[in-house]
């Protein structure tokens, strides 16, 4: 990984770390179990569902004036806006089987952690990192990658879609942030890979 990677990993594990230490006042102080009875909440919520970017995706890559350079363009930007939520997540589901740190409502705020031979393959229950989060931070500085003047849109809504997680008790607080953190690195190895080149001015002519 080049230098801005390691620097953002060691940011993300150190943040991880101080977040730790207030996981549980967090949890005793911050209950909202009717948050996603709200509009906002749902909304904040659908940010880290997959299916969100996926449809924002299919938006962006059929943005193009219908020339041959701008379609090849737009449809990298959408891949890029697609895969970015979808690898993040998908991470996210592997290192909760790993790590396999429970959900802070099943054990009153407290660390549990799930043993190998209980649903060894299975995700469910487990907090550690917030596949939520992941997607929606996954999804944000991917946007804010294609999208500068618009980077803070989605980065709220990530941020607020990590809150909801957190107030809802579904996870600590250490789970969002680790998230977050992950959702960078993804996008950062997408564009550093594959960024669209900018579109020229006039079509290169034919080779």
């Amino acid at each position: 990984m080049k230098g801005a990677a390691w620097r953002a990993l060691a940011v993300t594990i150190a943040a991880t770390a101080v977040a730790m230490l207030v996981d549980r006042t967090v949890f005793e102080l911050f209950n909202a179990p009717k948050v996603y009875d709200k509009d906002l909440g749902r909304l904040l919520r659908i940010i880290g569902f997959a299916g969100t970017w996926l449809a924002l995706a299919l938006a962006v890559g059929f943005q193009h004036d219908g020339s041959a350079v701008a379609r090849v363009v737009a449809r990298r930007r959408g891949w890029l806006l697609f895969w970015s939520p979808m690898l993040a997540g998908a991470l996210a589901e592997l290192l909760k089987i790993v790590v396999r740190r429970e959900r802070p409502a099943l054990n009153d705020g407290g660390y549990g952690f799930r043993p190998w031979d209980e649903r060894t393959w299975s995700g469910a229950g487990l907090a550690f990192p917030s596949s939520h989060a992941a997607v929606a931070f996954g999804g944000a500085f991917m946007l804010a990658r294609l999208f500068p003047r618009a980077k803070w849109v989605g980065i709220v809504l990530a941020v607020g879609c990590g809150i909801t997680r957190i107030v809802a008790r579904a996870h600590f607080v250490s789970d969002v942030v680790f998230a977050a953190g992950l959702g960078w690195l993804v996008s950062w190895f997408l564009w550093r890979r594959w960024a669209p080149v900018t579109e020229p001015a006039t079509p290169p002519s034919a080779q």
